[in-house]
Parts: structure tokens; sequence; C-alpha cells
């Protein structure tokens, strides 16, 4: 039995992916969370097996939740269960600590492969994530994100400013200092080349980094 805690925003999602792990009898849904700050709040009161992550949320969002329950328990697994399938998503995921990567338009057998897979310490991508990853390597081209070369971190403010969040926010958020946040938000507009948030917001909408859907 996997014991699998399941993070995201939206009721509907979490129903219907719940309603699918629920016909499993070797998966138990042991929790559901809404945010990246409650993930990590559920992980050590229930120390799932395994968590089914959304990535982009209000808040911290999903890449810098997997990061701080990979750190601070290593024994629970984390698949990003998203709807992006282009870079840098796959990557920064992974370096955050995830140990699956599949989209929400994915067929009920391979969510149950990923957990199954994941479950044994085996990595699992999504074929469609994988595909893609594929052909750009056989093509010799670079992802032609501009985001690839941030880092999780970077990724993190980068997420967070977009939500429209300020310095203080994002401070209070992932317990880091004002100044620190200041120094991440310039360095983020010079590796972009952009000048100001709605820029940076422009140019995330642009890449699908995000969307104005909600």
């Amino acid at each position: 039995m996997v014991r699998v805690l399941l993070v995201d925003d939206h009721e509907l999602v979490r129903t219907g992916i719940r309603h699918l792990l629920d016909s499993n009898p070797q998966v138990e849904v042991v929790g559901e969370a809404t945010s990246g700050e409650e993930a990590i709040t559920m992980a050590r009161e229930l120390l799932p097996d395994l968590v089914l992550m959304d990535v982009s949320m209000p808040g911290i969002g999903g890449i810098e939740a997997t990061r701080r329950i990979r750190q601070r328990y290593e024994q629970i697994r984390v698949i990003a269960l998203t709807v992006h399938c282009d870079a840098p998503f796959p990557e920064k995921l992974y370096e955050a600590g995830a140990s699956g990567y599949i989209t929400k338009g994915c067929p009920a057998d391979e969510l149950f492969d990923a957990i199954r897979q994941v479950s044994a310490g085996e990595p699992f991508v999504s074929a469609d994530v994988s595909r893609k990853m594929t052909l750009q390597r056989i093509a010799g081209v670079e992802p032609d994100s501009p985001f690839s070369t941030l880092s999780p971190r970077e990724m993190q403010v980068l997420l967070m400013i977009t939500q429209g969040l300020k310095n203080q926010d994002i401070s209070d958020s992932l317990c880091l200092s004002p100044k620190t946040i200041s120094t991440y938000r310039h360095r983020l507009f010079e590796k972009l080349g952009v000048e100001t948030d709605v820029d940076l917001t422009h140019m995330a909408l642009r890449y699908g980094l995000i969307s104005t859907k909600g």
C-alpha cells in the first residue's frame, strides 16, 4: 500500500485525481493540501510515502515545497503533477528533489505506473515530456526557454514576483531577508534582460511559464 498526499490548489482537480486514486486498492490517499505551505505541514504530520505535487500554486509553489520536503524527509518521494511539459519545469523539479514528472493529461495507467515506479525508488518521466526532451537531444538543440539557466531558488522568486508579491512578502514566505530577495530580483532582471516586474510577468506569460487562467 502506497500512502499518498495529494497537493493541488484547485478543488475540482483534487477531487478528480482522488477519485482515480481511490479506485486502486494499492493506493491510499492520506491527505489533501491546497498549497505548498500546507503540503510541508501535512508531510510532517502524516509522513506519506509519496507526494503528488502540483507545480503552479499561490505562495511558495510546488518547486520550493518539493525542495523543503525532500530536504527534511528524505524517505518521502515526490512526483510533480503539472500542465507544463516544456523546459525549464522538468529540470527545476528534479533539481529540487522530485523523483517523477507527469502531466495532468496523462492516462490513468501512466499515473499508476509513476506511483509504482517512484515508490520502488526509480525515477519516472511522463511519455509526452520524455518524447519532447528526446527530440530536443536528437535535434541537438537547447531548450528555447530563457528560464532554463535559472537556479531553483531564482525560479521560485520569479514565480512569486509574477503573483504580484513584494519583497517583504517573498521574504516572509521563503525565510530569507528582504535584501536577499532584492538581490534575487535584480539578478533575474539582469539574466532575462527585463527592467520591471511587469516585463518579467509578460515574459513568463509569453513562454507559458504562467497562465492567465485560474
